[in-house]
């Protein structure tokens, strides 16, 4: 019997959990644990991580996962490269089902750097009133910048002290329109966007608020992945699974 194992917390990760439900094929999803409260499914779900390498083997191996779809965030990099690992030492048929990276147009005032680091770098000079959204994962990197009046939008209320000692928190989950965070920035007189190149079109409002404001904004590309087989849409994975040999039952 088949067992899909979807490695969630995404727009399109909730997507492919509501076409699998329709197909009736038995699948888990599983969420890192990362937002004190996840989305309910239409699959069973677990949170929290596996352990590296080793313990999502024994996941799929004490679970008689058949296929692994990785639908994690474009920067979950250590997930993505576990998951590639597992399935190579398993022989788990795995694919990623990826958002294509946001693209500058014209009028687009972005420079790129490669990673957090570079971006902290990046913040070096004077003060300026920065919308820092890049999650709260890598605030603590961004202390080493503390001279900036931050803006912060979080999906869950920080419990603990900021290492940003000039900081906003505005608590809010997407998807985001462009005229609210245009006003958003307009309110906190921002000068500076900061965002990982996350794609998709839930959290895309920023740039165009930022294009319309003639802001610069600092794009932190994403980061290089283990080969892997690439689609684009839930229906994409339903017909890979299909080709894999699964039975849909549609």
């Amino acid at each position: 019997m088949s067992h899909l194992l979807i490695l969630g917390g995404t727009t399109e990760a909730n997507a492919l959990a509501r076409a699998v439900a329709e197909t009736g094929l038995r699948a888990t999803y599983s969420y890192a644990g990362r937002v004190e409260a996840p989305r309910d499914q239409p699959i069973p779900m677990r949170v929290g991580g596996f352990g590296g390498v080793t313990g999502l083997v024994d996941y799929i191996h004490s679970n008689n996962v058949t296929h692994l779809v990785n639908a994690t965030h474009p920067f979950a990099a250590q997930m993505s490269a576990n998951a590639c690992a597992a399935c190579a030492k398993t022989g788990v048929p795995l694919a990623a089902l990826t958002r294509p990276a946001w693209q500058p147009v014209d009028g687009d005032n972005w420079r790129h750097v490669p990673d957090i680091a570079a971006a902290v770098a990046a913040l070096e000079g004077a003060s300026q009133r920065v919308f820092l959204a890049v999650g709260r994962m890598h605030l603590d990197d961004f202390a080493a910048q503390p001279q900036h009046d931050y803006l912060l939008r979080l999906v869950d209320a920080p419990t603990d002290p900021l290492p940003l000692p000039k900081a906003q928190v505005v608590v809010s989950r997407g998807p985001f329109t462009k005229e609210r965070d245009k006003a958003l920035m307009e309110q906190h007189k921002t000068q500076l966007v900061v965002s990982k190149n996350a794609g998709g079109t839930g959290a895309r409002a920023k740039l165009d608020a930022a294009h319309d404001l003639g802001l610069p904004v600092l794009m932190i590309d994403r980061p290089v992945l283990p080969p892997r087989t690439e689609l684009a849409t839930p229906a994409d994975v339903l017909r890979w699974l299909r080709h894999s040999g699964v039975n849909l039952g549609v």
